[in-house]
């Protein structure tokens, strides 16, 4: 059976949508619309764009393509931008939630390979890999954080990901807030609950427009590499947290 097939299955037993697609933004006007697009002309599903703070017409982009808006008061952040979304599919009762980034890398076409992993029960997380992309000192460094974070994750920023309904409910609580490094954080968190975090190949396009906030200079890769390290150390061999009850997100929802 296709995964296309298996998507259309879930929708059908659900008798709606088979899952939400979550993408954050941050000044992406230029490709968020195109994303919205893709989406809808693979599944017919509802698509939520997260408009973390922007100071272009992302969030008009975003609704003009047929998206459901949400927008923060100000930029809080990818991360927080992603929960929020993730706080919306618990609170409209999704099983599944998929993030997708705003700038053209991911493709529509994936996302049943993602889904499937889920709806066969073999892991809670799946996130989209596609280690051709990274440089040499991105393996390196991602050989690093799987010797110290002991995940067996070799895109660790990738922010194609599919959640089930525990990770959802787990990531929209206040324990989940805050994640600087929410890439390798959110894995980390995951994994320590007992959840499964498993990686599926996928195909990526380069950046449709503007660059890699994360990764824009040699400064900024050495701040995220002492600052994950640092995350890491203190995240590894905490075990199994109690977890807060979920906490509803501070956004305002505007739709087509």
């Amino acid at each position: 059976m296709s995964e296309t097939s298996t998507v259309s299955m879930f929708a059908a037993r659900r008798g709606r949508s088979p899952f939400l697609v979550v993408i954050p933004a941050r000044n992406e006007a230029a490709t968020v619309g195109n994303v919205v697009r893709d989406v809808h002309q693979h599944f017919h599903c509802c698509v939520v764009v997260v408009d973390d703070g922007s100071t272009d017409d992302t969030s008009e982009a975003a609704r003009k393509a047929g998206a459901t808006v949400l927008q923060l008061p100000f930029q809080m952040g990818a991360w927080c931008a992603t929960q929020a979304g993730l706080r919306y599919a618990k609170r409209h009762g999704y099983r599944i939630a998929v993030t997708m980034d705003a700038d053209g890398q991911h493709h529509a076409s994936s996302v049943p390979e993602l889904v499937k992993a889920l709806n066969d029960d073999q892991a809670d997380v799946v996130v989209g890999a596609c280690p051709e992309r990274l440089s040499l000192a991105k393996r390196i460094a991602w050989a690093y954080f799987r010797a110290l974070t002991r995940l067996d994750i070799h895109d660790f920023t990738s922010g194609l990901r599919a959640y089930n309904r525990r990770a959802i409910e787990l990531l929209g609580t206040r324990y989940a807030s805050l994640l600087d490094y929410q890439d390798i954080g959110v894995l980390m968190l995951v994994a320590r609950q007992g959840l499964r975090v498993e990686e599926t190949p996928v195909d990526m396009s380069p950046r449709q427009a503007g660059h890699s906030r994360v990764f824009s200079s040699w400064a900024v890769v050495a701040r995220y590499m002492l600052r994950t390290t640092i995350l890491c150390l203190a995240r590894v061999g905490r075990g199994n947290s109690r977890v807060p009850r979920p906490l509803s997100g501070a956004v305002s929802e505007t739709s087509t």
